[in-house]
Parts: structure tokens; C-alpha cells; sequence
């Protein structure tokens, strides 16, 4: 098996680290990653200028572009003419949680979605845990599990997002997509000029708390959660 592993948090990261020996066991592992943290641009693909392609060790690459480029890199660059180059498609594992709306704004997710337009099976692993240094004991004795499993039920044009909670883990749950919103996003600083610029700030609202089948009810509840997504966007319902 040949497999992609990408993320938005850059070469090194304590979360691809993590996930790139049990990635190795499963098959040959290329990794091509931004050469910096690259959170929140969701599909942004890199429009106005060129992007690099550098190798710094033996099947590792970094590029100055987004995460989705570096999915477009690999397919047309790094494995171009190769006819079924890249089996499986990994993004992460990200430091912080892409679970709910959080799923939009991920650049983590955003390479999944880029291997799905290509029909090409892909992952993305996140921890609900926004630190530097997160606390992956507690997930890593379930990844096996999870890429076996994940890897031999992901369809192409069909994605999935895994989420871990922070500490104990009590097992997995299938999930769906949880409605909620952002609020208080945007805070004031001064800025080294003297004007008042603004950061992101804020924290998520669950807007169905009661529900159960949701990816933020698992996360809260300590429970691994899988979410299957598809990159075909259409409410059918109001057709």
C-alpha cells in the first residue's frame, strides 16, 4: 500500500510523528508537509504565486504551500504519470479538534477533501487537545485499530474525520456532523503600531446538547469519534 501522509501542522509535529510509524507497518509511507503551521485554511489551494517542493530526508517533502497543495503536489508532481500512485490519503494527527463546524475551517480535513476529488480514500486524525505538546498515549493504543478498520471501509470520494478526546479514551463511536456555531470570535489587541487589530478568539456552542449520535457528544463523552463526510455538498432535502 502506498499512502500519503500530509497535515497543516508542519514537519516534526508531535501528531504526524505519532501517526508515522503505524503508518510505516501498513506500507510505503511518502509524507509531504507545509514547512509551517498552516491551521485553519480549509481548502485554500495557494493561487497567486508558485509554491516549492523541497525533500529534507528519504520520502519526506515540505512545501511552502497549504495542505491542500500539498496533496496536488503529490499527485501531480511527486507521483505524476504513475497510475494508482497513492492508495490511502492520512492528514494529521492535527493538534486540536475538527469535530462539528470546526470540520469547514480545517486544513487538516481540507487535504481529505482534495484526495476525495481525486476518488482517492483518505483520513483525517485530529486530538481534542489544542497544545503544543499534546498527550497522545491515550489515542495511540487505538490507531492501529482504527487504520485497519478505516482504511478497508473508506470509499473513494468518501472521507472520514477522527477525533480523539483529551485523556481516557472509553472506545468508538460512528458519528454524524454536530450543529453548532462560533461566538465572541474576534478580540482586540494593539497592535506594534499603535492601531487596534483583532485575533481570533472565542469558543464553539453546541447547538443540539441533547443529541447523542453527534461527533461533539462522543468527544465530551470520552469516546473516539469517526465521522464519514463526502466532498458532494448538496442538502437534498430541499431539492
Amino acid at each position: 500500500m502506498n499512502i500519503l501522509l500530509v497535515n497543516d501542522d508542519g514537519w516534526g509535529a508531535k501528531g504526524l510523528m505519532t501517526i508515522l510509524p503505524h503508518l510505516r507497518r501498513m506500507g510505503n509511507v511518502t509524507v509531504l508537509v507545509p514547512d509551517g503551521p498552516r491551521s485553519g485554511m480549509s481548502n485554500a489551494v495557494t493561487a497567486t504565486r508558485p509554491v516549492s517542493l523541497r525533500q529534507i530526508e528519504d520520502h519526506v517533502y515540505v512545501t511552502d504551500g497549504t495542505p491542500s497543495d500539498c496533496v496536488k503536489l503529490a499527485i501531480n508532481v511527486l507521483f505524476k504519470g504513475d497510475v494508482g500512485q497513492i492508495d490511502l490519503v492520512i492528514s494529521g494527527i492535527n493538534h486540536g479538534s475538527n469535530a462539528s463546524v470546526n470540520l469547514i475551517y480545517s486544513g487538516t480535513m481540507g487535504a481529505c477533501f482534495v484526495a476525495a476529488e481525486h476518488h482517492i480514500p483518505a483520513i483525517g486524525f485530529s486530538i481534542d487537545d489544542m497544545s503544543e505538546n499534546p498527550d497522545f498515549s491515550y489515542m495511540e493504543p487505538y490507531l492501529d485499530q482504527l487504520l485497519n478498520r478505516a482504511s478497508c471501509i473508506v470509499q473513494p470520494s468518501t472521507l472520514l474525520n477522527i477525533n480523539a478526546p483529551k485523556g481516557v479514551i472509553k472506545g468508538v463511536k460512528w458519528t454524524r456532523q454536530s450543529r453548532s456555531h462560533w461566538t465572541d470570535e474576534m478580540a482586540p489587541l494593539t497592535m506594534p503600531d499603535g492601531r487596534v487589530g483583532y485575533r481570533l478568539a472565542g469558543y464553539m456552542v453546541n447547538d443540539e446538547p441533547e443529541a447523542t449520535d453527534t461527533d461533539l457528544w462522543a468527544l465530551e463523552h470520552g469516546y473516539v469519534s469517526v465521522q464519514p463526510c463526502t466532498i458532494d455538498m448538496t442538502n437534498y432535502a430541499a431539492l
